[in-house]
C-alpha cells in the first residue's frame, strides 16, 4: 500500500521540470486546493499529507512554499467560487486540485463537475500556474450509472486538458478498515 505522501510526491516529481524541484531560487509556491482529504478532517492538522508533504519538500530542500486552501465539505462549486481570491493572495506555481468527492457523495450532475473542473483549471493556467489533478472514486450507493462516470470524469479532464493525473488519492487505503475513520470515508493518520 502507498501512502497519500507518497502518491502525492511521485505525482509532483513526473509532473513538474525537474529544474523546479531543487532550484536554487525563492520558494514556489504550491497550492493544495481539496476538501476533507486535504484538510486534515478527523486528525491533527500536522498529522494530515499536505503538512506532511510540506515537510518532506523542506527535508529534500525542495524550494516549495505550501499552502493548504483545503475546506472539508468543500464542492466543485464552492471551490469554484473561492478559487479566484486564493489564486489572487497567494499566487501558486502548483495547484494539487483535490475536488469532486463531496460532488459525488451527493450525486450532483457530473458536467457540473466537469464543467466547475475545468473553469478552475483555466483560472490556475490563467495566472500561469500548473495543475496536478487527483481523481477520487466515491462509494457504490449510486450505482454504476453514476459512479464509473464519475471516476473516468477525472482521467477525460487529464487527458484534455493535458494535466498529470493522480487517478484515486487514497487507492488501497479504504480496503484497509485498520487505516479508515469510522465513516469509512476517510484516512487515519496512520494512512498519511
Amino acid at each position: 500500500m502507498k501512502s497519500i505522501l507518497i502518491r502525492l510526491l511521485a505525482g509532483l516529481i513526473f509532473s513538474q521540470p525537474l529544474y523546479l524541484l531543487g532550484a536554487e531560487t525563492e520558494p514556489y509556491t504550491l497550492l493544495v486546493f481539496g476538501d476533507s482529504l486535504s484538510a486534515s478532517y478527523g486528525m491533527n492538522e500536522e498529522d494530515g499529507w499536505v503538512t506532511l508533504l510540506a515537510e518532506r519538500m523542506q527535508t529534500e530542500n525542495w524550494p516549495y512554499q505550501v499552502i493548504n486552501g483545503s475546506i472539508s465539505g468543500e464542492t466543485t462549486t464552492g471551490g469554484l467560487s473561492r478559487l479566484p481570491a486564493i489564486l489572487d493572495a497567494y499566487e501558486p506555481d502548483l495547484v494539487i486540485l483535490e475536488l469532486g468527492g463531496n460532488d459525488g457523495l451527493r450525486g450532483l450532475p457530473l458536467d457540473t463537475l466537469q464543467q466547475n473542473l475545468i473553469r478552475m483549471i483555466d483560472l490556475v493556467e490563467t495566472t500561469g500556474g500548473k495543475v496536478l489533478l487527483t481523481g477520487i472514486q466515491i462509494p457504490p450507493n449510486y450505482g454504476p450509472r453514476y459512479t464509473v462516470p464519475f471516476y473516468q470524469l477525472y482521467k477525460e479532464i487529464s487527458e484534455e486538458q493535458g494535466l498529470p493525473l493522480v487517478p484515486f488519492l487514497i487507492e488501497g487505503i479504504p480496503q484497509q478498515a485498520e487505516l479508515m475513520q469510522n465513516d469509512g470515508i476517510h484516512p487515519k493518520a496512520e494512512a498519511q
